[in-house]
């Protein structure tokens, strides 16, 4: 029986020390990694974990949404493994995936979990909408209007002042992605 690691973090800048520490401390003989966000299914380094276990291994994780972001597909890796003869293993949440009580935490876990994304997708939903009601303006603040007839003038120019659009963008201050939205609706 070999206990065998996956470790995972959402972005680049992110540290996979820790859970490295932590897996290593629990004794895995073997750790795989990578700087990927779990809401993608086509995790190279899971996959090749998921390759490498053999029946009677045990796949240790540091936190469940480590594993998967949905309960749908942590249940389905977990099942995967199971029909394997492979144990899962979170060490946060201190689950042991090949025991009854284990099964029943994860299960109850990954849904409060699902639950909890839920809520805040609606109240950020929510507040957006009560936002707009009120008249508040969303997304990206708009451009000094000053400033943008500033930026099309100088680009209307461009064949007299010799300027391009960057050093229009760095004079005005106003973004280039806005200065040829501003163009493109002018052209029609």
């Amino acid at each position: 029986m070999a206990l065998i690691g996956y470790a995972r973090v959402s972005t680049v800048g992110q540290s996979l020390e820790n859970q490295i520490e932590q897996l290593k401390e629990y004794g895995c003989t073997k750790i795989f990694q990578e700087k990927q966000s779990g809401a993608k299914s086509d995790r190279q380094a899971l996959h090749e974990a998921l390759e490498y276990l053999r029946e009677g291994d045990k796949l240790i994780v540091t936190k469940i949404d480590r594993l998967a972001r949905s309960v749908k597909d942590l249940h389905n890796i977990a099942s995967d493994l199971s029909e394997k003869g492979i144990g899962l293993v979170f060490l946060k949440e201190q689950i042991d995936f090949s025991t009854a009580a284990g099964k029943l935490m994860f299960t109850m876990l990954g849904a409060i979990g699902e639950f909890e994304r839920d809520l805040i997708n609606e109240r950020t939903s929510e507040g957006r909408e009560r936002a707009k009601k009120q008249g508040k303006h969303m997304g990206r603040p708009s451009q000094d209007k000053k400033k943008l007839q500033q930026a099309l003038k100088l680009c209307s120019e461009r064949e007299t002042n010799g300027l391009s659009v960057n050093d229009i963008a760095k004079t005005t201050g106003v973004p280039r992605s806005t200065i040829y939205a501003e163009l493109k609706k002018i052209k029609g």
